[in-house]
């Protein structure tokens, strides 16, 4: 049969004779060519338009993180949305690009077996109606609930771990996690993180093998949609938080410092941007009417923020790639933030920006005081060095590059 194909392949190309052609007719010949036609038809099939779905349990940061992501796939491929419609109607624009969207129920905080049984149920549901070439998960119940769906019905998947957040840091919940990512990843072809320590933390625990592993740059940051501005001349400096305000993102170790450093001198302020849990509303209040701080509330778009920022504060305990912080850089602005994976990375020190201890409230107030002792022109200096370091290495279209590369789709 292979002499027939080979035989067949070198007609097309002109040599019916092959021996008057110089060619000598071996079987390493024969074995050559039908790689060569067998290499050919992969290529082809690889390039044929795919059916791609994305489970995620969020959809505005979907949109706000992953956009140009589904933008180019869907250039080539057909991709479908499983994610939770919510009153905002975060899904619209999705629907707007002409992808369809899958409304999926999550709940995000929590395990509860009769809730997370019902959505794997869901997801089996949707796998089954949709057939998909190729499934991609963001965050942990996408990841294990449908990973484990895809490796039984033999649907080759691609999960992302945007960061660990508390699942691994306390011993029991760290140990079913553990298994729960085991079984889920059996059959995954990639899984992408967004720093190495969360990389070497599933290598630790013989989740997966390094050879599965993709490191990205966070999701990347879109530098025309956060534009370099001008650094401001405030008549105080503007730290600013933005984000949840919540203990995991340093809250109480930055109220701390901040009403410390008033007492001492006032010639900052802090602006809040983001919505606070019921636990610190009492506190932003008091932090409002001590002159200390001026509460924005939540903001769908953050850069007139960053704009009139000088310098962004975030003691976070732990991050996958901090978003805020390659916003701010790209727009221009210092940061000061914890020293730990997913933050570190968006800072050269004393370049940038300044690292402080996680969790220690005289580390960061040391890191702010720092920061207000520093003339304007350097603060300047330092927020034009946080754009050029995002456009050299945070380029959302060279992530996009590499994601799509890594995902083996096209």
């Amino acid at each position: 049969m292979w002499t027939d194909i080979c035989s067949y392949f070198l007609g097309i190309c002109g040599i019916s004779k092959p021996k008057e052609a110089g060619l000598k007719i071996t079987p390493t010949l024969y074995g050559k060519i039908g790689a060569h036609i067998l290499n050919k038809a992969e290529d082809q099939k690889t390039k044929q338009p795919k059916k791609i779905l994305i489970a995620t349990n969020h959809a505005y940061m979907l949109w706000q993180f992953r956009r140009e992501l589904i933008a180019e796939l869907k250039k080539e491929h057909e991709v479908i949305l499983s994610l939770p419609f919510d009153e905002e109607q975060h899904e619209k624009p999705f629907q707007e690009m002409g992808v369809k969207c899958i409304d999926t129920p999550i709940e995000r905080r929590g395990i509860n077996p009769l809730t997370d049984f019902k959505l794997m149920k869901h997801y089996k549901k949707i796998f089954q109606e949709e057939r998909p070439d190729l499934v991609i998960t963001y965050s942990i119940k996408p990841n294990v609930y449908a990973g484990l769906i895809c490796g039984s019905m033999g649907i080759p998947f691609c999960a992302n771990v945007q960061g660990l957040g508390t699942a691994f840091q306390k011993a029991g919940l760290a140990q079913f996690v553990t298994l729960l990512y085991k079984l889920a990843f059996r059959k995954v072809r990639t899984v992408f993180f967004e720093n190495e320590a969360n990389a070497e933390e599933f290598q630790k625990r013989n989740i997966i093998p390094v050879k599965k592993q993709k490191i990205l740059h966070g999701a990347g940051i879109n530098l025309e949609r956060y534009p370099y501005q001008p650094y401001p001349e405030n008549d105080k400096i503007h730290f600013l938080y933005l984000g949840r305000i919540m203990q995991e993102k340093g809250i109480d170790e930055l109220f701390a410092s901040v009403r410390s450093l008033h007492a001492e001198r006032k010639d900052f302020v802090l602006d809040i941007v983001g919505f606070y849990e019921d636990d610190y509303k009492e506190q932003v209040e008091s932090l409002v009417r001590d002159g200390i701080a001026v509460f924005h509330g939540f903001q769908e778009n953050p850069v007139p923020y960053y704009a009139a920022a000088d310098c962004i504060v975030l003691p976070s305990y732990h991050e996958g790639m901090s978003n805020v912080l390659l916003e701010a850089a790209a727009v221009g602005r210092p940061l000061v933030t914890s020293d730990i994976p997913g933050c570190r990375e968006a800072v050269d020190p004393g370049v940038t920006g300044i690292l402080v201890k996680v969790k220690d409230t005289e580390s960061l107030r040391e890191g702010m005081e720092t920061f207000l002792n520093k003339t304007y022109v350097d603060r300047a200096l330092m927020g034009e060095a946080g754009r050029r370091r995002m456009e050299q290495i945070f380029d959302k279209t060279q992530v996009v590059k590499e994601t799509i590369t890594a995902i083996g789709i096209q």
